[in-house]
């Protein structure tokens, strides 16, 4: 009775088949899309440091 509640599918019915990333993958990810974003949005900021 306990080995049934232990392997039972935590996931709703629907989400089963899909394949989930790694999360260190998805952090990464979110890091690299914040970085990219406030460059395109800081760009004139950033590059006159540069002058």
């Amino acid at each position: 009775m306990q080995e049934e509640e232990k392997n039972k599918e935590l996931r709703p019915s629907k989400m089963r088949g899909v394949a989930f990333p790694k999360s260190k993958y998805g952090v990464i990810l979110a890091i690299i899309i914040i970085i990219v974003v406030n460059l395109i949005y800081y760009r004139e900021t950033i590059f006159s440091f540069f002058k």
